[in-house]
């Protein structure tokens, strides 16, 4: 049975659901049409197009790892406004944050689309300038993204960054891992790397509640075919389905599901660029505690059972 949107849904939104359908086209059809249009542009009289974004691709081949290529504009264009206000999406601090400061956070969980980490640190739509004044924001991002003509410059705009030379990061497991279930499986970071700045855990609650999953347990035939695109692609490919444009029982779009993302105190570090292999262990080991105190002081507000706790893998 499928379940139709009414007739006389207000204008507000609908306006949400067509920046949700933006949202949702750009990060899963965009990149495609890039690349169709950069090549395609070679067979046509307008070639020279393609051939002055090569020259200007390779000048500016590493602007997504030196900081990327913020435009304030399109950070806070009206439709990302429409975006968090369709779930709705709330920021939420529990200390003020230095902006002298330099930190490194953790956004927990992924989710399929990250859409909480998107949608806070990418954009203006929960006020993150306000909330932080004079922080700036940038999300890491695999580096095949920037692979990608056109779409590169569109998504550094919003403040992402090439994620580097790190081929694997944590978050990548948890994708196929982001059903609605009653923990929240968070994977274990290696035990390596400098450290160069404060870690500032977050959770976001509501994150994997956005879409169904198509079960996919450890062993099972999808998880060992997800995890052999993983090894290869280098990216994660979760079978996963939402609602639709004019009817609520499928399609592509997250649900309206409310997420509230906790900020929580940022864990001191002392830089070492050298540390040892114990070093960042300990460390790590600090940082998965107060990842979890901060989910068992606030999970009774989002109607997370007492008795459910985060499990690390």
């Amino acid at each position: 049975m499928i379940s139709f949107a009414p007739l006389s849904v207000p204008l507000e939104r609908r306006l949400q659901t067509l920046a949700t359908v933006q949202w949702v086209f750009s990060f899963l059809s965009l990149g495609i049409i890039c690349i169709v249009i950069f090549v395609g542009l070679f067979f046509t009289r307008f070639w020279f197009l393609s051939m002055l974004y090569s020259a200007w691709w390779y000048l500016d081949r590493d602007t997504p790892r030196k900081g990327g290529r913020q435009i304030q504009a399109m950070k806070r264009w009206r439709v990302w406004k429409y975006l968090a206000d369709y779930f709705p999406v709330s920021l939420i601090k529990t200390v003020d944050l230095d902006p002298t400061q330099n930190y490194i956070a953790g956004f927990h969980p992924h989710g399929v689309l990250a859409t909480g980490a998107f949608t806070n640190f990418c954009t203006e739509g929960t006020g993150f300038s306000s909330v932080f004044p004079g922080i700036r924001s940038h999300l890491m991002m695999l580096t095949l993204w920037f692979r990608i003509p056109f779409f590169r410059d569109y998504i550094m705009s919003g403040g992402l960054r090439n994620l580097g030379n790190q081929g694997r990061i944590p978050g990548l497991s948890e994708i196929v891992a982001s059903h609605s279930t009653p923990q929240w499986p968070l994977t274990k970071a290696p035990g390596e790397g400098a450290l160069v700045a404060s870690l500032l855990p977050i959770f976001s609650f509501g994150e994997n509640e956005l879409f169904d999953q198509m079960d996919n347990p450890s062993g099972s035939w999808l998880r060992w075919i997800q995890e052999k695109l993983q090894k290869v692609m280098g990216i994660s490919l979760p079978v996963f389905h939402g609602r639709g444009i004019f009817q609520y029982s499928f399609g592509l779009l997250p649900y309206r599901r409310q997420i509230t993302t906790i900020v929580g105190k940022p864990i001191k570090v002392k830089q070492n660029t050298n540390p040892t292999a114990d070093e960042v262990d300990r460390l790590h080991q600090q940082y998965m505690k107060e990842l979890c105190n901060l989910f068992e002081a606030h999970k009774i507000k989002y109607n997370v059972p007492p008795e459910q706790h985060l499990e690390f893998r």
